[in-house]
């Protein structure tokens, strides 16, 4: 099951790949092959509190990457995608719902 979880993110990265940078990009490859050196690791251990650890530890690795580059394509703007709606213009102030 996280073998399917971890391929069908890295599809998903492919996929999205070419929205980012090349710099984004490469910090965000170097994160998955960090973690992929540490899912190794937990793969290769007895079942049990240690390893599930060290998969968490492999899971935060990748996301902290994958954060990373996100920051250094929109300077730490949240995109409206990932907010799901659009943010209004700077200086406008809020909609007034009772005023329609």
């Amino acid at each position: 099951m996280r073998k399917m979880f971890i391929t069908l993110a890295a599809t998903s990265a492919l996929a999205l790949g070419a929205c980012q940078s090349p710099a984004a990009d490469k910090v965000e490859d170097q994160a998955e092959a960090q973690a992929d050196v540490i899912d190794d690791q937990a793969d290769a251990m007895p079942e049990g509190p240690a390893k599930e650890a060290t998969e968490a530890k492999a899971d935060a690795v990748e996301a902290a990457g994958e954060e990373k580059a996100n920051a250094m394509d929109d300077n730490g703007e949240i995109a409206p995608s990932e907010v799901g709606k659009t943010p209004p213009a700077p200086g406008t102030p809020p909609a007034d719902p009772a005023k329609k």
